[in-house]
Order: structure tokens, then C-alpha cells, then sequence
């Protein structure tokens, strides 16, 4: 038996979870509303604020669906009642970010600024020039948006420029030595 698809989730006050006939699971609470399909053998039921997910036989594939789809309904509840936040930092002389209305300039060494559009219910902020901070409630689009962030300048390893997630250890080389004659 999976341990995590076994334990129930708790249905905080305020957040109300509905699942229909094709396993359509859609959760509403205070940050706001997020729904997702969820696999067809799965048996997820709704009753005495928990949820719980069971699996019909144990098969391999309904197995690995067991925790899977206990996980994703559990990041739904947890992001509609608190949210997902990750963290960027900027390191390198002249890279910086701005905030200019929803979305986010970077200067990144490039001719040109990168301009980040964010997508819908995905929130980018620049509290400081070397700071990004992606938040929302959607925890797979949160780490989508700051993967996709990062990619425009992943840190080097070398002198560490670039953009890397706050408290990401970068692996550094050393540089060339001289040649003696």
C-alpha cells in the first residue's frame, strides 16, 4: 500500500472540494479556484472534510497513480488556502530586475531587456533589483514560471552570474592556471 496515497487530506474551513463522475476534481477556497482531471480508475471520494484515494486492484500502473493522485489533490488544497512561493536571486554586475505593472523586465548582459509576461493566476514581483519572487496557486505553474525564469541566464560556474533559486548551492570550478616555461 502507498504510504502517501493511504493518508487522508484534510479539508481546511473555507475551502470546498468537489470531484464529479470522470474524476474531475475542482477545489475552491480563499486564494481562489483550481480544478484538474484526475486518472478514470481512481476512486477519489469527498466525505466528512477529508478526501481520501483509493486504487481498484494492484496493478503497477494504478500503484504509481495512488500517491500521484493524492499529491496533486493535496497541492490544490494547500495552494488555494496558502499559495506556492519560490524565490529567485540575480547575482553579476548589471543584471537586475524590475517590476513594470504585471510583468517583469530583466537585464541580463543581453543587447536587449528580456520582458516576462506572466501567465494567468501566476504573480511576479521584484522586491529588489536582485530579488524575483514567483507566487500563485497552482504549485506546477509556479515552478514552471520560475524554471522558465532561470533559464534565461542559468548561473555559471565560474564566477556564479546569473539567476539561481534562493538557497541553491552552485557547484564552482576553478579558472585557468598560468603555464610555467
Amino acid at each position: 500500500m502507498s504510504r502517501i496515497g493511504r493518508e487522508p487530506i484534510t479539508i481546511p474551513a473555507g475551502v470546498t472540494v468537489t470531484v464529479d463522475e470522470h474524476n474531475h476534481v475542482a477545489v475552491k477556497g480563499p486564494k481562489g479556484e483550481i480544478s484538474r482531471d484526475c486518472h478514470k480508475d481512481m476512486k477519489i471520494t469527498v466525505g466528512d472534510g477529508v478526501v481520501t484515494v483509493e486504487r481498484p486492484s494492484e496493478d503497477k500502473l494504478h500503484r504509481s497513480l495512488h500517491g500521484l493522485t493524492r499529491t496533486l489533490i493535496n497541492n490544490m488544497v494547500v495552494g488555494v488556502t496558502q499559495g506556492f512561493v519560490k524565490n529567485l536571486e540575480i547575482n553579476g554586475v548589471g543584471y537586475r530586475a524590475a517590476q513594470a505593472g504585471k510583468n517583469l523586465n530583466l537585464s541580463l548582459g543581453f543587447s536587449h531587456p528580456v520582458v516576462v509576461e506572466p501567465p494567468v493566476g501566476i504573480k511576479l514581483e521584484a522586491p529588489a533589483p536582485n530579488k524575483i519572487v514567483v507566487s500563485g496557486i497552482d504549485k506546477e505553474a509556479v515552478g514552471a514560471m520560475a524554471a522558465k525564469i532561470r533559464s534565461y541566464r542559468e548561473p555559471e560556474p565560474y564566477k556564479g552570474k546569473g539567476i539561481k533559486y534562493e538557497g541553491e548551492h552552485i557547484r564552482r570550478k576553478a579558472g585557468k592556471t598560468g603555464s610555467k616555461k
